[in-house]
């Protein structure tokens, strides 16, 4: 009777113990990222990665599932749905397997090492990422998102054939272990740009811009800001006119489409399609902070009303719905909308059907529909609805409709003004409120490239505000950087893109404001950038600090993609800090970067054109341009206006002693020093003689 008593009460406690635990969540409920929080109430054990689960799991001799993706990856919560939040597949999961859950913006030099391995095995790559390695972090096998029935059958074999042969995976892990570290070796086969045909490989880029809809044909289609802002220097430089009007009308049709949001502002990660129309709805970042410096120089070689408009929009897009309290900026917003009966809609919050729209506009409907597109070229016959997008000009439009100026501008105005008030009765995607390093010095440099060619002063303050926030709230005690902020809690080190972008930002607003504390700052970053990322094999510098946990491979992350490359950015750093401060080992680092990358632009030139912006910059005359008087700041602001692409800035208004303004000042006077390699031509007061000095 007593043990029977006994059973029954230790029967109860497991059963309390296990109500406890889904109540509270697995092991990912103490975490701060938006993404993982997301996972908390699956029936999987999910872990934060932590090398003590690998322990654990060479411990059990269990196999690791190690699943990537982000908050506002459509893809990655349908499979979190379908499969995540399912018991069968989770019981699956719990009992053969360590399941480890990672949020790739919070931990990028995870998700390289393993989306590596992927495109190794698979040939491709995309999130979800779902891998499963060793019980040491080695991986077997993955892809990216699977059906239920699909990820439940390799999860069966795999865990049935490691069981009876694990040998197999052994050896295929050491195979792949060997492909990835590949990866990272790059090796300097030139000590000369002398080959280096940067026409040759741009002419090979142009071929693939799209004549009829812009951007780089095919679809899913991506936007690329750094690879139109290098082929918008290429045929400016070599006086091509009819390829600057082909990269125009990239940013033409981009911030016509569909893609963009013509309500709110702000442009979508890519467009499912040739034309720009259906976008994959997720907001980020770092694709604002790109586009607003491609739309910046943009205007500043057109003039365009349309790029000058786009800015604004990304702006009101990003201080409304990014822009956190503390003056730092949000990583994302979702594609997906929650409905009323627990579903969730991709797109939901950004389309309309005709029915509501006609509700909502009411007079000038049919105005509203040919300017937008209310008709079968706006149609997404996917879910019956209408996502806004545009054909031609406000000016084509306006004298096809035989309008006034003013009278347009005051009906589109109020169009957009009933829009906003109607999404505000949709249910807003869910916003991933992690604030990234890197991302934020992308957005920074926007805003002072925003504020170069419009001479706005509510974009200089957005860039000093934010940059002063990194330096106050994500700078650590031993002179290094946080990756992460999330809630007032920094706990992740900075990589070395976080570094690259932030000494790229300080950079760049020490040409705005000509305050010397930016450059000191940004030199003092690249100071433990040396000493914290060189690497004993390359000139390259590795993605992880030395301080960092080793994981199976240290990346070296240098062929540009949606964003620049770290060590690209980092080269130009280098190459702009050695002209403020003469620091020849800086220039030599910058070049012979520069040569290790070169093997690859043959077969790959669309992933190098940041590195092909600093090669021009190397290969031909670089102008430093001092700026020194009472008046310099004004006058830097006319220079900066123009588009000059081989130039830096560097001024005072009282004696200096950087190299390029020692003993320069005279006294009631604003002169401007036009130098290459610190050989100036004859001082001037005006601005127009100074840019005529300057050739690209």
């Amino acid at each position: 009777m007593r043990n029977n008593l006994f059973k029954i009460l230790l029967l109860l406690f497991i059963l309390i113990s296990c109500s406890d635990d889904m109540k509270n969540g697995n092991n990912l409920k103490n975490e701060s990222s938006p993404y993982l929080l997301q996972h908390v109430e699956n029936p999987v054990n999910w872990n934060p990665w932590d090398n003590k689960y690998l322990k654990q799991a060479k411990k059990e001799n269990k196999l690791v599932i190690i699943s990537i993706g982000y908050a506002s990856c459509h893809w990655c919560h349908v499979m979190e749905r379908e499969s995540f939040q399912d018991l069968e597949v989770a019981e699956l999961m719990n009992e053969k397997f360590i399941s480890i859950k990672v949020d790739r913006e919070e931990r990028p030099d995870i998700d390289q090492v393993y989306m590596n391995a992927i495109q190794l095995i698979t040939g491709s790559g995309g999130w979800p990422l779902n891998v499963i390695t060793l019980p040491d972090g080695r991986p077997i096998w993955g892809g990216t998102y699977f059906s239920k029935e699909q990820w439940s059958s390799a999860l069966k074999q795999i865990s049935e054939l490691y069981e009876s042969e694990p040998e197999k995976f052994i050896s295929y892990a050491e195979r792949v272990q060997e492909g990835i570290n590949s990866l990272n070796v790059v090796e300097s086969k030139t000590n000369s740009f002398e080959n280096v045909d940067l026409s040759k490989y741009s002419e090979s880029l142009l071929k693939d811009i799209d004549e009829k809809y812009g951007g780089f044909k095919g679809a899913p289609k991506f936007m690329m800001p750094n690879n139109l802002e290098f082929l918008l220097r290429y045929s400016i430089q070599n006086k091509q006119e009819n390829s600057k009007d082909k990269i125009l009308k990239s940013l033409d049709m981009m911030a016509y489409g569909g893609i963009f949001d013509h309500v709110e502002g702000g442009f979508s990660r890519y467009s499912t399609d040739e034309r720009w129309h259906v976008p994959h709805f997720e907001k980020m970042l770092y694709d604002n902070g790109q586009l607003m410096s491609l739309y910046s120089v943009g205007y500043k070689i057109s003039k365009s009303e349309l790029y000058k408009q786009t800015i604004y929009k990304i702006h009101g897009y990003i201080n409304s719905e990014m822009k956190d309290i503390s003056g730092g900026y949000y990583s994302s917003l979702d594609a997906d909308s929650k409905l009323e009966d627990g579903s969730y809609a991709e797109g939901e919050y950004y389309t309309w059907r005709k029915e509501e729209l006609e509700k909502i506009i009411q007079d000038n409907f049919d105005l509203f529909s040919e300017y937008f597109n209310v008709n079968e070229y706006g149609f997404w016959e996917e879910e019956n609805k209408y996502i806004l997008t545009r054909t031609i000009s406000d000016e084509e439009f306006i004298e096809k409709n035989n309008l006034q100026h003013t009278e347009f501008n005051n009906i589109k105005s109020a169009w957009l003004n009933k829009l906003k008030i109607a999404r505000k009765e949709k249910k807003k995607p869910s916003l991933d409120y992690k604030i990234i390093t890197s991302w934020n010095g992308l957005m920074i440099s926007g805003y002072v490239n925003a504020y170069k060619a419009i001479n706005d002063e509510v974009f200089m303050n957005e860039a000093i505000n934010a940059c002063e926030f990194i330096y106050s709230n994500l700078a650590k005690k031993d002179g290094g950087l946080f990756h992460n902020y999330v809630n007032g809690q920094s706990k992740i080190n900075g990589y070395l893109e976080d570094y690259a972008m932030v000494i790229q930002a300080s950079l760049d607003l020490y040409e705005i404001t000509l305050n010397q504390l930016w450059i000191e700052r940004a030199l003092k970053l690249s100071e433990y950038v040396i000493n914290n990322f060189s690497s004993n094999e390359s000139d390259l510098f590795y993605f992880t600090s030395k301080k960092d946990e080793d994981l199976i491979s240290r990346s070296v992350e240098f062929r540009d993609n949606v964003i620049p490359s770290s060590n690209s950015i980092m080269a130009k750093n280098l190459f702009r800090l050695y002209h403020y401060f003469d620091k020849e080992e800086y220039y030599e680092r910058s070049k012979n970067m520069s040569f290790s990358v070169t093997q690859e632009f043959e077969a790959y030139p669309s992933g190098y054109s940041n590195w092909f912006d600093l090669i021009y910059n190397l290969k031909s005359n670089y102008y430093e341009v001092a700026v020194v008087g009472e008046n310099a700041i004004e006058k830097v602001k006319q220079i900066n206006s123009k588009y000059i692409p081989n130039k830096l800035i560097i001024g005072s208004t009282s004696e200096n002693n950087l190299p390029l303004l020692k003993n320069r000042f005279i006294k009631d006077k604003t002169l401007i020093y036009v130098c290459v390699n610190k050989a100036c031509k004859m001082p001037t007061e005006s601005i127009e003689e100074s840019v005529s000095l300057i050739n690209y």
